[in-house]
Order: C-alpha cells, then sequence, then structure tokens
C-alpha cells in the first residue's frame, strides 16, 4: 500500500456515531415527507405545488438559500478560493444588484399574475409557442443540472467513507423522491428549513476548529495575502478573464437574476407567498442569507489553503478530485471527534437534497401546467393530477441518477454548472426581459431570438467545455506546493521549482468566444437573444406597445405608453387574474 493510500484509510474515520447522525438527518426529512403527505395532506394542486399561496416568509427565505446554496457550491467555492483566490467572491456584489433589479422589475409582474408556471407568462406575453419554448428549455436544463447536484455529495461521501459513487446516488435520489412526492412544497420547503440549519452548522463548525488549529485568524489570512488569493478585483476589461470586477457584477448581476427571477425553481416559492410585500422581504432575507454561507465558504477555502499550504493534497492526489478538497480537510480537522464527521457529511447532503427536490417539484409543476393540461380537452381529475404530478417526480430522479454516469467525468462542478445553465438560461432570460421591458417585439422575433440564443450558446458553451477537459484551455491557479510534504507521493507534475501553475497554453490557438469567462454567459446568451430578436423586428413587424396589457409589463415602464382599454385575455391558461387601475396618464387610466 502507498503513503497516499494509508492516509486515506487511515482519514477515513466515519465511525458508528458518524453514521447516527448522517442517517438522522435523512430520516428526519422521510419523517416530514410523511407528515405532509398523510397528516397535512394537501387538499388540492395548488397546495402540493404552491402551498396553498399562503406560506411564511421566513421558511420560504430559508428554503430559497438551501436550495440555491447546493452541494455544488459548498464544495465548489472553498475549491474555487483554494485554487484561485477570492475573485470570484466579488460576485456578492451581483447578488445585492439582482436584488433590487429583481424586486422592481420581475416579482411584482409574477406575483400579480397568480400563475402556477413561470411560462404561463410567456403565453400571456406572446403566445403558447413560447411557452411550450421556455418550458423545454427549463426541462433541458433541469436533466442537465440535477445529475451535478446528485453527483457532489456522493463525491464527499466517497472521500470521507470510502463508499463508491454509484452506491449512495440512488440512496439519495429515492429518500429525496420520497418525501418530494408525498409532501409537495410544504415538504421541501419544512425540509429546507432543517437542511440550511445542517448546512450552516456544517461550515461553522469546519471553520471554528480549523481555524483554532492553524492558529487563528491572522494565520489563515496571512497565509492567504501573502499568497495573493486575498487581492482587489481584477478592473480589466479583457472578457476572457475568469473574474473580473465587471464579469462579477454585470455578469453576475444577469446570471443570479436570471436564477432567480425567471426560473421556476424559484420564482414558485416566491409565489407561494400571499403578498409582494411578503415576497419582497423573502427576497432581501435570500439575499443575505447567501451572501453569509458564500462568505463561509470562501473563507473555509482561504483555510485549507493555510492548512495544506506546505504539501498541496491535489497535486499528490491525497484528494482525488478537486471537489473532495473540502471533505479531506474536514476529516483531517474534525476527524477525532466522533459524530461530527458526520455532521458534517450531512450538511453537505442537506445542500443537495433542497436543490434536487426543489427541482423536482419544479418539473412536477412545469409538465402538467405546460406540458399537460394545454393539451387535453377535458379538465383533468384530482386523482389524474396527483398521479401525474407524482410521477413527473419519480421519472426525473430515476434519469437523473443515471446521467451520474457523464457528469462524473465533466470537471470542477462549479465552473461546468454555469456553463451549462447558461445554454438555456441566457436566452430564456432574455425572452423574459423583452417580455416584460420591450413590448413592440412580438412573439415570431421573440422565438426567432431565443432559438438562435441557444443554438450560439451551445455551440461556445459546449466547445469552451470540450477545451477544458482536453487540456486545450488551461488557467493559472495561485501559487501551490509540495516541498513540506511528509509522505511519499510520487510522480508529481510540477515545476522545477515546485509551483503548480498552469498557464494558458496554446491559448492563441483557441477560437475567441470559447475563451470568453464562463460568468458572461448568461449575459451573451440574453444579449444575442435579445438583438436577434430586435432584427427579426425587421422581417416579422413590431406590437403597437399600447395593445400590451399593463399587467404584463414591469411597473416601471408601464408610465412610457398610453394604452387603450384592453382586458386581459386568460381563456387559454384557465385562470382569474384581476385587472388593476394604473394611472397612466392624465388622460388615460385602466
Amino acid at each position: 500500500m502507498s503513503d497516499i493510500d494509508r492516509i486515506i484509510a487511515e482519514l477515513q474515520r466515519f465511525t458508528w456515531p458518524d453514521y447516527v447522525v448522517f442517517v438522522a438527518m435523512f430520516i428526519l426529512c422521510i419523517f416530514i415527507g410523511i407528515y405532509f403527505g398523510f397528516m397535512k395532506k394537501s387538499l388540492n394542486e395548488a397546495d402540493y405545488l404552491m402551498g396553498g399561496r399562503n406560506m411564511l416568509i421566513l421558511p420560504i427565505a430559508l428554503s430559497l438559500v438551501a436550495s440555491f446554496i447546493s452541494g455544488i457550491t459548498l464544495l465548489g467555492l472553498p475549491t474555487e478560493v483554494y485554487s484561485f483566490g477570492i475573485q470570484y467572491t466579488y460576485v456578492g456584489m451581483g447578488v445585492i444588484a439582482m436584488g433590487f433589479v429583481m424586486g422592481i422589475f420581475y416579482l411584482p409582474v409574477f406575483h400579480d399574475l397568480n400563475i402556477t408556471s413561470t411560462y404561463e407568462y410567456l403565453e400571456s406575453r406572446f403566445d403558447r409557442r413560447l411557452r411550450m419554448f421556455g418550458s423545454v428549455m427549463f426541462a433541458i436544463m433541469n436533466i442537465g443540472y440535477l445529475p451535478i447536484v446528485i453527483y457532489v455529495p456522493a463525491l464527499a461521501f466517497n472521500q470521507v467513507t470510502g463508499v463508491a459513487v454509484h452506491t449512495i446516488t440512488p440512496i439519495v435520489c429515492v429518500i429525496c423522491v420520497f418525501y418530494t412526492s408525498l409532501g409537495g412544497l410544504k415538504a421541501v420547503v419544512w425540509t429546507d428549513v432543517v437542511q440550511i440549519i445542517s448546512m450552516l452548522g456544517a461550515l461553522v463548525l469546519v471553520a471554528i476548529k480549523g481555524t483554532l488549529d492553524i492558529g487563528g485568524f491572522k494565520e489563515v489570512f496571512t497565509s492567504a495575502w501573502q499568497s495573493t488569493r486575498i487581492e482587489a478585483p481584477d478592473l480589466s476589461v479583457d472578457p476572457t478573464i475568469r473574474h473580473t470586477l465587471w464579469s462579477q457584477l454585470i455578469g453576475g448581476v444577469i446570471y443570479w437574476t436570471q436564477t432567480n427571477a425567471v426560473s421556476q425553481n424559484m420564482i414558485q416559492r416566491y409565489l407561494s407567498l400571499p403578498s409582494l410585500s411578503s415576497a419582497r422581504w423573502a427576497l432581501a432575507i435570500f439575499c443575505l442569507g447567501v451572501l453569509i454561507l458564500m462568505a463561509l465558504c470562501a473563507y473555509n477555502g482561504l483555510l485549507i489553503y493555510a492548512t495544506y499550504k506546505g504539501c498541496d493534497p491535489l497535486t499528490t492526489k491525497l484528494a482525488k478530485a478537486k471537489d473532495q478538497l473540502l471533505p479531506l480537510f474536514v476529516m483531517n480537522t474534525l476527524g477525532e471527534y466522533p459524530g461530527l464527521t458526520g455532521l458534517f457529511i450531512a450538511g453537505v447532503f442537506s445542500a443537495a437534497l433542497s436543490s434536487l427536490s426543489t427541482c423536482l417539484n419544479s418539473m412536477s409543476a412545469v409538465v402538467l401546467e405546460d406540458f399537460v393540461k394545454p393539451f387535453v380537452s377535458t379538465p383533468l381529475s384530482a386523482k389524474a393530477i396527483n398521479w401525474i404530478m407524482r410521477s413527473v417526480v419519480v421519472g426525473v430522479g430515476a434519469l437523473c441518477v443515471s446521467l451520474v454516469y457523464v457528469v462524473e467525468h465533466m470537471g470542477t462542478v462549479l465552473q461546468l454548472t454555469m456553463s451549462l445553465e447558461a445554454i438555456t438560461n441566457g436566452p430564456l432570460f432574455g425572452i423574459f426581459t423583452i417580455g416584460l421591458l420591450m413590448p413592440w417585439i412580438n412573439g415570431n422575433s421573440a422565438l426567432t431570438g431565443g432559438i438562435f440564443g441557444v443554438m450560439a450558446m451551445s455551440w461556445i458553451s459546449l466547445n469552451a467545455q470540450w477545451a477544458i477537459a482536453s487540456g486545450a484551455i488551461k488557467y493559472e491557479t495561485k501559487p501551490l506546493t509540495v516541498e513540506h510534504c511528509n509522505y511519499d507521493y510520487g510522480e508529481t507534475l510540477l515545476d522545477p521549482n515546485h509551483n503548480f501553475t498552469i498557464s494558458r497554453a496554446g491559448k492563441e490557438d483557441i477560437f475567441p468566444l470559447y475563451r470568453i469567462s464562463y460568468m458572461w454567459y448568461t449575459a451573451l446568451g440574453a444579449l444575442i437573444t435579445i438583438l436577434m430578436s430586435g432584427v427579426c423586428g425587421c422581417v416579422f413587424g413590431s406590437n403597437d406597445p399600447r395593445k400590451v396589457d399593463p399587467t404584463l409589463l414591469a411597473p416601471s415602464i408601464r408610465k412610457f405608453f398610453c394604452y387603450t382599454e384592453n382586458k386581459f385575455n386568460a381563456k387559454s391558461l384557465n385562470i382569474d387574474i384581476p385587472m388593476k387601475k394604473y394611472a397612466i396618464s392624465d388622460d388615460v387610466a385602466l
């Protein structure tokens, strides 16, 4: 047995107290599902999918944080900071800006329409084709995203126990499918509350114990400063640099607004609240919670560097994958205390379960509202609706488990996730933005722009990921060394000075668009869609903005257009949307 194998075997001290803590979290989630599935059973479709539109602010806000901060962020962000420094964390400015943009432009429209699927809006503003386009793009994105969500915690579990990734992923998925299909949104939200507490507790525990072991905050920040991991925002305007102030602020606000404001996964939670003001409070708490958790993850990345700065575990293969760095650090830090490693792994799985359950619940809403109801001639019975919603949860869960085999060969999960999401998210964000802010663009133009945007972003994103996976594109890391290792690590990829600095070899040979930072992808997809839709207006003509119902436009732009009396046609959606009166000018009022 090599030194590396021996050390890993010694560190894999997942004792019975760890298993007890780990299993207890799953049992609690199962009981929550049983409670809302049988004791507080959903009375109808709205109760199952939307919590009766009478949920409480704090649980919804915590659920939003838990859903967004998945295991991808929990494990990926510390690795990002360890390898590249804190440049990514400046995306917090984008998070704050997103809160204002969403609260002012997007949330008021969706909340007032009283819809279940976000994509119902597209039919109201354009036509049914756009609704189907949005729903299909959402389904494709979710099916690509969920396997990553499942894979990440399984990777952590493998690092601390040795249990194979493909052994634990089906177990996790079965548990999540069970409580999600039984209890609906209420079960999802309340399990998220439990899981966010577990997540936060695990991160705080690791940070405190690791800081004490290393000698205090001063040692952590001194090491980070000397290695340039703590640095001011990069002010370069070069779009090929991974993280700059502009990519984190501009690209970040567009990425976060798309994910939080127009994606069914998140907006469904906001729409379950009884009023717009309560939804805005949930949005504010969400932004604060995300910033706190991101700061904790980033600090743990600096802490990992301070601990391993003399012997990089990635180079020596002590951590076999980049996203196993934090689990390795936890084993070193908490392994001697029975139950604490189990608490951390429970926290990682909590992050995954919350994201997985959210996506499964949203998929059931989209399939029912967008793929089934519009195409049936007679209203569905309550039994048929229940069967469809629960079947979608089970079917999508099974499909995602099988796709884990593909994900494990795709590289670092944080960048991978944001890059692949942009294929659909960017164009979708562009279409929603057109709908809310550009009333002169019609459905033909928006659909053509959306299709062109998806094709362009597929070409850019997939080719870029292939170049990264093949090694054609590599990014320079911060200094790492193995010169102080006290074990035999065999052959390494280090240069003679023991500095693990990978340069972007062959950069000039790569097509420029493939080298654009992944932080710009969503913005680029949205921009391509909006510009192409505008150009298509010359071919397909334009709307008369005065004939677009004001309830479908962002409140802040309604005053710029004079509308004639116009009743909103909701017959095709089978929803009752009350008209509100907006004073548009001195002469016209609706």
